[in-house]
């Protein structure tokens, strides 16, 4: 089955310390929960966080903070949900990102 998913975060919540350097730049692990067949009252169908290690997660650490909201858009059964998704250049996404 294929899913179309928009996803909306709030980079200000990001946790800077989770960020690490990879080989082809900088990253950050995220982790998200999608329920296809039901929405809220918002028409989001899930969360996204930033990801917890299997040790953080198994001593008790604080979960991370939801950074946003995720919403399916499509299906391959063809179903559009009606999503507004705005369009942004590089240079536009990085005057928005507060690091």
């Amino acid at each position: 089955m294929k899913v179309g998913i928009s996803v909306r975060i709030d980079v200000t919540k990001i946790d800077k310390a989770r960020l690490y350097k990879g080989a082809k730049g900088t990253y950050l692990d995220l982790t998200t929960f999608v329920d296809t067949d039901t929405a809220d009252q918002y028409d989001n169908h899930g969360f996204i966080s930033q990801s917890q290690s299997k040790e953080e997660r198994e001593g008790g650490a604080e979960r991370p903070p939801i950074l946003g909201n995720v919403k399916v858009f499509y299906t391959d059964g063809g179903e559009s949900r009606n999503v507004a998704l705005k369009e942004m250049s590089m240079e536009e996404m990085d005057e928005d990102i507060p690091f």
